[in-house]
């Protein structure tokens, strides 16, 4: 050390501790203007009791070439046994909801395929946890312990949340344990993300991360608001845009699986646009929020209700319709037989009108309706919310008599035709007409985790 840098580290040196010897550095305030520094550590004293860990263990099928489970291949080429499973676990988060049931609020994805589920408390307690519901198109699961002495969290109204309001996220990010972080609402009603088939995040800038999934998002008096869900993460790390599935949805879907163990969704038979400006000026309309109805299925509830194509959704069950995906997200939290109030514009003139929810209905056809090959089929197209969630897309086999040519032939019950004649298919009705005046059928079918092609005579 040089004599100049020597002198200097002496004087700095003496500097410090001339500072930390004067009263007002030998402790840290508690106060200031006899008033104590701001602080959400009580809040979460209480909050953080009510957020529990959660690791689940399962089995998923391994991929394989669909040739490896034909047992004429395998024993011609003397090909060994493997195992078609592999062990999985994982890590994630739950919120306590019923202190006095047990019942836990989370994700699908982190419960939904489980075959253990241990949770674990604050307090370090770990209890074997029941599925009592879960709902993979909303990505919302209810679990249940048998735990005594839980703190369970107060549920807010979400839709009184605006944009700005300070939110704290309580998880267990990458199962390092419960860690808290804070933000504020960044933006409301996310929607066509494509994470989940029922969409209406609320984003936030606080920190998610994997393990968060489930967690809590909490106001600042300790009010849920939220369920913790996912992340846009484009290197795999927190970038400040999560999603949390707002309360007023988690808990009404929490009502199903409770009751049912499912969620039994019905239909109101609409199909609908959002309400553009350019729409809104060609209808003659003032506002600009709303949906517009572009077809009605015949004899669905909707059209016994009186909506016509070109009526102008404003409002359903008095809350205001936004777009085309708040419809489908309301229509979604209804139970088969439950009212449905619609606020229509019709022909310029506002109006209300009254649809009951329907059972879905799934459109069956005898396979030889289509083709003789088929004879002994049931088949039905696979709906739009199913291949939105699967990504499959094609024409289920619903059932299969044994002894048919299909049967024989190799077709199974599940199977889905994703091609015919090397034409996709998505309708019952592109299937007719792939196959139509053929003697052999050429399939692509998609069975399991597998393709394979399949010629039915």
């Amino acid at each position: 050390m040089k004599k100049t840098d020597a002198s200097l580290y002496s004087l700095l040196l003496a500097s410090l501790l001339v500072i930390a010897s004067t009263p007002a550095f030998s402790a840290l305030p508690t106060s200031i203007d006899n008033q104590p520094l701001p602080s959400i550590a009580p809040m979460l004293e209480k909050t953080t009791l009510a957020v529990v860990n959660i690791a689940t263990r399962g089995r998923t099928q391994i991929k394989e070439n669909p040739l490896l489970s034909d047992p004429f291949f395998r024993r011609f080429f003397n090909t060994p046994n493997r195992p078609r499973t592999r062990k999985t676990q994982s890590l994630g988060s739950g919120v306590i909801v019923d202190a006095k049931k047990g019942y836990i609020l989370t994700n699908n994805h982190v419960v939904g395929k489980a075959d253990e589920i241990t949770v674990t408390l604050r307090d370090g307690r770990s209890f074997e946890a029941k599925m009592v519901g879960t709902d993979p198109e909303s990505d919302v699961a209810v679990i249940q312990i048998p735990a005594e002495n839980l703190q369970d969290l107060p549920v807010a109204d979400s839709d009184k949340l605006r944009v700005g309001d300070f939110v704290v996220a309580i998880g267990n990010p990458f199962g390092l344990g419960q860690t808290v972080t804070s933000g504020i609402v960044s933006a409301l009603g996310r929607s066509g993300l494509g994470i989940e088939g029922y969409e209406d995040f609320i984003q936030t800038d606080a920190s998610i991360n994997p393990g968060n999934s489930g967690g809590a998002l909490v106001n600042l008096r300790g009010e849920l608001v939220g369920i913790n869900t996912a992340i846009i993460a484009p290197g795999g790390g927190n970038v400040g845009i999560g999603f949390a599935i707002p309360t007023n949805m988690a808990v009404s879907l929490m009502s199903h699986l409770i009751a049912d163990g499912e969620v039994n969704r019905g239909r109101l038979g609409v199909a609908v646009q959002d309400l553009t400006p350019e729409l809104a000026k060609a209808f003659d309309l003032k506002n600009q929020q709303g949906a517009v109805v572009t077809q009605i299925l015949e004899e669905s509830p909707a059209a016994k209700a009186g909506l016509k194509p070109g009526d102008i959704i404003i409002a359903i069950n008095g809350k205001k319709v936004k777009n085309g995906t708040s419809i489908r997200n309301a229509i979604g939290l209804l139970r088969i037989g439950d009212k449905v109030a619609m606020q229509v514009i019709q022909k310029g003139k506002r109006k209300t009108v009254t649809a009951i929810i329907a059972k879905k209905e799934s459109i069956k056809i005898a396979g030889n309706k289509i083709h003789p090959a088929l004879t002994g089929t049931e088949l039905a197209a696979i709906t739009a919310e199913e291949s939105k969630q699967s990504g499959i897309k094609g024409v289920r086999v619903e059932a299969i008599a044994i002894g048919s040519p299909a049967w024989q032939n190799g077709l199974k019950k599940g199977d889905i035709i994703a091609m015919a004649n090397r034409h996709p298919i998505k309708t019952l009705q592109e299937l007719a007409s792939a196959i139509s005046g053929s003697k052999s059928l050429l399939l692509n079918i998609q069975r399991g985790s597998g393709a394979f092609f399949l010629i039915i005579r």
